[in-house]
């Protein structure tokens, strides 16, 4: 008998061996796949800055899918175009081609009423002083035209007398690019004052708030 208990001890060791090689193998492979997936699908960001409150708040962290097919209404993730290396999250407003007119604080979009349901939360807190908008709501947005903004001194800055001229002449989203706001708009550094957002700029769109637990979002 203890001949052949000491037959079965290898069998044991190469049993317990395998299982760890196992284990090793398929962490690197998991570890592999996440890799490749934020290289090439997923953006892992963090909220920096009060332009999307109450929607997010600085500190939250989020989830951003690359190569989406983005639309109006959208929350997306884009390379600032006036601070190198730095990110915004704007909410997407105007497709290219759209005309766009801000109105007593109502959006209209080629012509129609732009219902955004996602402001209403920010409409229910107010600023305060020392804020200019001071009594007025988060999401409150100025009277604006695409082409008063070509007239701006920001939008000069960026732009040629050409690009302004046809902004000012059609008032619409330039081809390949969109218009974007930031939710707590009374505050928000956005394409009223940063210009258009190419396309290629766009990091990805965000997709799930992960962090803090207690506000786990899927979008």
């Amino acid at each position: 008998m203890a001949k052949n208990k000491q037959k079965k001890r290898p069998e044991k060791e190469e049993s317990g061996w395998k299982f760890w090689l196992e284990t090793i193998g398929l962490t690197i492979v998991l570890y592999a796949v996440i890799m490749l997936a934020f290289k090439f699908t997923l953006a892992n960001e963090r909220v920096s800055g009060p332009s999307m409150q109450p929607t997010f708040e600085d500190g939250q962290k989020l989830l951003a899918v690359k190569h989406s097919n983005i639309q109006r209404g959208d929350v997306i993730i884009l390379k600032a175009p006036d601070e190198a290396g730095s990110f915004y999250i704007k909410r997407v407003i105007g497709m290219p081609g759209d005309t766009i007119i801000s109105k007593n604080n109502k959006m209209y979009i080629n012509g129609k009423l732009y219902k955004e349901s996602f402001l209403d939360a920010g409409n229910k807190v107010k600023e305060k002083a020392p804020n200019v908008y001071a009594g007025k709501g988060y999401s409150w947005t100025y009277n604006f035209t695409l082409s008063q903004l070509a007239q701006s001194p920001e939008y000069q800055q960026i732009y040629s007398k050409s690009y302004l001229n046809k902004v000012k002449k059609t008032n619409k989203v330039p081809a390949g690019t969109y218009f974007v706001m930031g939710d707590h708009r009374t505050v928000s550094k956005d394409s009223r004052l940063i210009g258009f957002i190419k396309k290629d700029a766009v990091v990805g769109e965000v997709k799930w708030r992960y962090w803090p637990l207690n506000e786990w979002t899927v979008f």
